[in-house]
């Protein structure tokens, strides 16, 4: 009998290791310079989950991205949730984007932003606010990949320091 509880025990010892476990938040956001279009392109990573989640949250909306039942009102709160909380700035200055669209890779959903009409010669600054999901998650990081002109810079955004950027 004692050695069935020990091996009991034994068994049941690693679940509760990872009682604790915390789910990770982060999103991946990637801005490039097209010099052929004359525009700051930028691609933005965030799991699937986590934006339902935020949409539901936020807008009482029951969002379906990803799914089979996604509606374009779906589409319309991913953007509408999008415009305010993630911002451009070139130059000092909040600039308009175009969302291109969406399109959805394993549990991510890739959004694609352009601002146009940006040539090179005048582009001295950009700056990325990003709090996107920080309104649910506290502990949300979101990693912005500068790549403009040869010169690269990296920025780990929280909800304390949202905002990351690059002088050119």
């Amino acid at each position: 009998m004692k050695i069935v509880r020990s091996v009991f025990l034994l068994m049941i010892l690693p679940l509760f290791a990872f009682a604790g476990a915390h789910k990770f938040y982060i999103s991946v956001t990637n801005v490039d310079y097209s010099q052929k279009d004359e525009a700051v392109q930028i691609i933005t990573r965030v799991f699937i989950d986590d934006m339902n989640t935020v949409l539901k949250e936020r807008y009482e909306f029951p969002a379906k991205l990803g799914s089979d039942q996604e509606s374009d009102l779906d589409k319309e709160y991913l953007e509408k949730y999008l415009r305010t909380k993630f911002l451009v700035e070139i130059n000092g200055e909040t600039v308009k984007y175009d969302f291109i669209g969406s399109k959805y890779d394993s549990d991510m959903v890739l959004c694609y932003l352009e601002v146009p009409n940006i040539p090179l010669k005048d582009l001295k600054q950009i700056a990325i606010e990003n709090e996107v999901l920080t309104d649910i998650y506290d502990d949300q990081q979101n990693v912005v990949h500068m790549n403009i002109n040869g010169k690269k810079k990296s920025h780990v955004l929280v909800k304390s320091r949202p905002k990351g950027m690059l002088n050119l």
